[in-house]
């Protein structure tokens, strides 16, 4: 990769990381609210460590070496750098491998979003697709039934890899939802002592950043450029917990740019599987044009908001 596509990537991953964990740092900072000040800094800068090298750094690193039990786990981790031809024809077959599974779990986490979650509706159909929620899993088994059938086509492992994609979702989808209800508990208010809360917080971040660690191979497996770009999306992200999130709440359809981002970016890794030939340039630019536009709707929506209400300021 030459310099500007590893700017453009950097950036990619780095917005992406920050779109996918909006909902994660405003939990995080309501919590934090109910905190002593020398734990919020305990969690800010431990947590952060954990968060981007444990977390954002490590996991990436394992589903690769999985893929690659041949290859040794610092080999994978300077793939990208590495002159062994014979690492790089390692990954470049397993990759199709990595590529289906993850993109299967991004399509159906966004048709998730797309016909059972609340949501503040950004887009004409978007409320059509909520009013009729159980059609979620007739949907996700038609789609997975159609990739499998035409994977198994080119590699029984490919099919394999999309129902590995599929059981990936229900089994993070169940956590989460568990992980869900310990939010409103910590919310709420609770008896856990500060290091409690850090450790809940830690445990919710976790389950809540695999959709980054995922959608981060849409745009790269090299895992220092990874690790780096999501460590950005991460220090942003630890900044706006601390000092901009009721700020970053009033965009509310941000939500909306993260989903539509994943789904672009699942079908990219779900065709790149089939073999098509998608430019890496793709997947940052079209997460900057999605988020855009979701950010410009977002913010004529304030300003609505605002002229609204300067009449009964001037009263």
């Amino acid at each position: 990769m030459n310099i500007t596509a590893i700017i453009l990537t950097l950036l990619g991953l780095s917005l992406f990381e920050i779109i996918t964990s909006i909902d994660n740092a405003i939990i995080n900072a309501e919590v934090l609210g109910g905190m002593s000040k020398k734990a919020q800094r305990w969690f800010l800068l431990w947590g952060f460590f954990f968060a981007v090298f444990v977390v954002r750094g490590l996991l990436p690193l394992v589903i690769v070496w999985v893929a690659n039990p041949g290859i040794g786990i610092l080999e994978v981790f300077t793939a990208a750098f590495s002159n062994d031809p014979k690492i790089a024809a390692a990954i470049e077959a397993t990759s199709p491998l990595l590529l289906m599974a993850g993109g299967v779990f991004m399509i159906f986490l966004f048709f998730n979003w797309l016909f059972l979650e609340t949501k503040n509706f950004g887009l004409k159909g978007e409320r059509f697709f909520q009013a009729h929620g159980a059609w979620f899993f007739t949907i996700v088994s038609v789609m997975l039934a159609v990739i499998v059938w035409y994977a198994i086509k080119i590699s029984p492992l490919l099919g394999f890899s999309a129902v590995v994609g599929s059981t990936a979702f229900f089994i993070i989808h169940g956590f989460r939802q568990f992980a869900e209800e310990q939010e409103k508990k910590l919310i709420n208010g609770s008896n856990m002592s500060d290091v409690s809360k850090i450790a809940y917080l830690e445990v919710l971040d976790a389950t809540f950043s695999i959709d980054g660690v995922v959608g981060a191979f849409a745009f790269t497996f090299s895992i220092p450029l990874i690790l780096i770009g999501n460590g950005i999306g991460a220090l942003v992200l630890r900044k706006l917990t601390i000092s901009n999130i009721e700020r970053i709440k009033r965009y509310k359809y941000l939500k909306n740019g993260a989903m539509y981002s994943i789904f672009v970016l699942g079908a990219v890794m779900v065709l790149d599987a089939f073999g098509f030939h998608i430019p890496h340039w793709i997947s940052p630019v079209a997460t900057f044009a999605v988020v855009g536009y979701f950010f410009w709707k977002s913010r004529i929506d304030i300003k609505a908001m605002e002229q609204a209400l300067e009449p009964a300021i001037n009263v």
